[in-house]
């Protein structure tokens, strides 16, 4: 087993090191982190290909295994997630606020960094860089657990990172990896008190009902995306099929993916068979309830559990509803909180759901596969909060940062 208590150590000195820091000294790392990428590249790619082989073997789903999957373009694009973090602003020592009280105290809220960030996930690669190089900028060391099925890769990823760190005077502890991928080094890691000062946890529902179960360490919760769609009566027929198509098929294995569709009876009609016959190519399996499957010809009948489902996979809830509250209510059961989506040419009808719907990003007339670090601007993100404590939605770079309150005087007493 991995000996955490040496790793918490070492990040703990990394972090203090880092902590001071200038933004320059950070981007020039965060460049060399960019061409250690590509030094590495046929290596990354090799230790990718020894994990996609192990999970064929395993006989891991399709989508499943394009979550896992490395190419040229995709680490080309991880390249670029990095530059942006390199061009936006450092958040560590910025003044949020600065005001003078009663007492002619000058009052400021400085941006600090949270120190030694835990993040547990699974088995997208991508994720590796992404959160490593947001917690390098923001002034914080990182230790990651991925998933067994990405170890490799991981490994070749953290290793391209350190080797440019080393070189630029960093501590390469600053980016660590635990390679133990056991429960009990799992478990152990979420008890690590002493040493970290916040766990992440990304991935599917069992990862983290697990952490929040076990951990004793402060958590942010992400991840898991039971995401809806609701097509009201006075939505585009053709804008909703193009937003649902594309929410459950381009990639349907990661969070902001849609899991469930909710038609209003006025357009059931007319918008079901169609958007059956959109989804046919992609081979997509629907369960609907009884009022639905009236107008589609294939679909198989939904249970409680579907609309309770993060399906990751060319599966499709359907469900219809009589009104916009009857939407908002099955939302409300089922919705974990992460995006919801509505399509409606309704002016008033779009501003309650926005006002009603409780979830980290609410869209109007747009797919929710847009709720991405990268898409807003963040240069990806180390998870999607689906919780409203700190932190909600994709977390980039203040979202990685705490205050602290600096007060000068002039000899003032109490």
């Amino acid at each position: 087993m991995t000996d955490l208590t040496i790793l918490g150590q070492q990040a703990k000195v990394a972090a203090r090191t880092l902590s001071i820091a200038t933004t320059a000294q950070k981007n020039q790392a965060l460049n060399a982190i960019i061409q250690s990428l590509n030094t590495y590249e046929s290596e990354i790619l090799a230790a990718n290909q020894k994990d996609i082989a192990t999970a064929k073997e395993n006989g891991i789903s399709d989508p499943m295994i394009d979550r896992l999957l490395l190419t040229s373009e995709r680490l080309k694009a991880m390249q670029a997630d990095i530059q942006t973090i390199i061009d936006l602003n450092d958040p560590i020592g910025s003044m949020d606020k600065v005001w003078v009280n009663e007492d002619n105290l000058s009052i400021g809220k400085q941006r600090v960094p949270l120190g030694v960030v835990g993040i547990i996930y699974e088995s997208r690669p991508n994720v590796t860089t992404d959160a490593a190089c947001l917690c390098f900028k923001s002034g914080n060391a990182i230790i990651l657990r991925g998933g067994k099925e990405a170890l490799h890769s991981n490994k070749a990823l953290v290793n391209a990172m350190q080797s440019a760190l080393v070189a630029n005077s960093f501590k390469k502890e600053t980016i660590q990896l635990i390679e133990d991928t056991s429960r009990e080094t799992a478990r152990e890691f979420m008890q690590l008190n002493d040493y970290l000062d916040v766990l992440i946890p990304r991935g599917g529902a069992n990862l983290i009902q697990t952490v929040v179960k076990t951990a004793s360490v402060p958590i942010i919760e992400t991840g898991t995306g039971n995401c809806h769609v609701y097509v009201d009566s006075e939505a585009q027929i053709q804008m909703a099929i193009d937003i649902v198509v594309n929410g459950k098929c381009q990639r349907p294995s990661v969070c902001n993916a849609i899991e469930t569709v909710i038609v209003h009876e006025e357009i059931a009609a007319n918008f079901l068979p169609q958007l059956e016959e959109a989804l046919a190519p992609h081979k997509v399996e629907l369960r609907a309830d009884q009022a639905a499957k009236k107008y589609l010809t294939h679909a198989k009948d939904a249970t409680e559990e579907d609309f309770a489902t993060e399906f990751l996979d060319l599966i499709l809830a359907v469900k219809t509803v009589s009104s916009l509250d009857d939407a908002m209510i099955h939302i409300d059961q089922y919705s974990t909180r992460h995006s919801e989506v509505i399509i409606t040419d309704n002016y008033f009808t779009s501003q309650r759901f926005v006002k009603e719907v409780d979830a980290a990003a609410v869209y109007i007339n747009a797919s929710s596969r847009f709720t991405d670090g990268s898409v807003f601007g963040f240069g990806g993100e180390i998870g999607i909060s689906t919780q409203k404590l700190h932190a909600r939605g994709p977390m980039g770079l203040n979202e990685l940062t705490s205050i602290k309150y600096v007060i000068l005087g002039t000899g003032q007493t109490r």
